[in-house]
Parts: structure tokens; C-alpha cells; sequence
């Protein structure tokens, strides 16, 4: 692509030279686009560097409560039983009994290999969340900070960082819907001490290794993963999900 550019600027540049010599050239045949103009008039080439990115691991070590709340299976299936069966798939029914111990399982993120896991996501997200306290655009950071995934969920196929270090345990929390009123969530609860490593995939030509990792340690401080987090989209957060970064 850049040689056909660059032939193309160099036909341009010799067509005009014959015009401000008075001599009279044809019509080319393969007429120049606007960009393309602009390119000869400016007297400039355009050249877009390859993809620079590299990946960096770091080890984390919750000093807070890490809480999950995955989507549960059953949760979806009745979400879709009720659009299935339109206006009358809720009149007259009975509300199910309630099985905690189920709904704290189903709340677990649980790879194919059997290990748990912290959403990939949730790190990506956190680390363009925290471009906010250092001025970097956000919409930047969605192009440049990526996280690889260690395995998937069993389940539904979320991208997993695998947990090194901690299990989890039951929890009851009061909770209050949007619909109004009060409801207990059992939810799985790994308590301080949880280690992960986390491995990083970013623009080299945006950010340094050093970057990355004062990033990281930003959102362990001022960010965190999971539910309850300082950065919690509607709330202040319950102190939960935060983290040291091993150096």
C-alpha cells in the first residue's frame, strides 16, 4: 500500500512540474482521491507504524475481601422462561423456594480446568477506569490495556484469571433491588490473602513497563475488582476487592 502511494505521489509530482514548465500533458486515467491530494500538496507520506504491544505479568495479593457475584444459570433460564411465555408466563405462579447453598455455588466462577477465578474483564476494565486518575483518556486506554485470560468458565465461557491463593466462602449480604425492597444474596466471599497473577497485554507506544505496573497498583488502591469495590458504578463501595501488587 505505501509503494503504489508513493508511485502515485511521484507521477503527481512530475505532472505538476510539466504544468509549470508550460508543457501540456493528458488527463490521467486514474484520477488522485481528496486524500490523496492532499497527501502531494503537503509534500508528505503517510506511515503507520505495526502494532508495538508487549505483556508484562504481575502477582497481586488482596488485602481486602474479594466478593463475587456471577450471573446465575438459573437466573437466565428464568429470565428467558418469562420472554418465552410472553404476558402470562408470571400470572398466578407460585414463588419457588429460595435455596441458598444453590444460588452461593452459582455465584462462583469456576474454570473448565476446575480451578476459581477472577474475570478477565474486570482488570481491563479497572485498569481504563484508572486512567482517570493519572489524565489518560479512557476511550485510549480501551485500544491499549488488555488482559489475557488464564482459562474460561465452564459455565457461560467468561475469559478467568485464575486464583493462586484462597477459597472462598459463604456469605449472606442485604441487598435492595432496583424493582424496591429488601433482598438477601448468599454470595462467595474470599477473605484477605487471595493471590493472583495477572498478565498484561499493552501499547508499548502508550505506556512502559513501569506505566503498567503503577497503573495496576492504582486500581488496587483506588479501583479494585469485583463486588463492593471502591470504584463500585453505584455506590461508594464496601472497602472490598482490593489489593497490594507484589514488587
Amino acid at each position: 500500500m505505501t509503494t503504489k502511494t508513493t508511485a502515485k505521489a511521484t507521477k503527481a509530482n512530475g505532472r505538476a512540474k510539466a504544468k509549470s514548465n508550460g508543457a501540456k500533458s493528458k488527463a490521467p486515467t486514474n484520477r488522485l482521491t481528496a486524500k490523496e491530494k492532499s497527501i502531494v500538496v503537503e509534500g508528505r507520506q503517510v506511515v503507520i507504524p505495526k502494532p508495538n504491544f508487549q505483556t508484562g505479568e504481575f502477582k497481586i495479593i488482596g488485602n481486602a475481601p474479594y466478593c463475587q457475584n456471577k450471573f446465575s444459570k438459573k437466573a437466565k433460564d428464568q429470565i428467558k422462561a418469562t420472554q418465552e411465555g410472553g404476558s402470562t408466563s408470571t400470572k398466578g405462579k407460585k414463588r419457588d423456594p429460595k435455596d441458598f447453598q444453590a444460588c452461593y455455588e452459582q455465584a462462583i466462577h469456576k474454570s473448565t480446568e476446575g480451578w476459581y477465578g477472577i474475570p478477565a474483564p474486570a482488570f481491563r476494565n479497572a485498569m481504563i477506569s484508572a486512567c482517570k486518575t493519572v489524565g489518560f483518556f479512557m476511550t485510549k486506554g480501551k485500544q491499549c490495556l488488555f488482559c489475557v485470560a488464564d482459562g474460561i468458565d465452564a459455565d457461560d465461557g467468561t475469559p478467568l484469571v485464575k486464583i493462586t491463593k484462597g477459597k472462598p466462602e459463604y456469605s449472606e449480604h442485604c441487598v435492595r433491588p432496583e424493582k424496591g425492597g429488601v433482598d438477601i444474596r448468599p454470595r462467595p466471599m474470599w477473605p484477605p490473602g487471595w493471590e493472583a497473577t495477572v498478565t498484561l497485554k499493552y501499547d508499548a507506544d502508550q505506556f512502559t513497563l513501569s506505566d503498567i505496573a503503577n497503573l495496576l497498583m492504582r486500581v488496587g488502591v483506588q479501583v479494585g475488582v469485583g463486588e463492593g469495590r471502591p470504584d463500585s458504578p453505584k455506590s461508594c463501595g464496601m472497602g472490598w476487592g482490593t489489593f497490594d501488587l507484589q514488587e
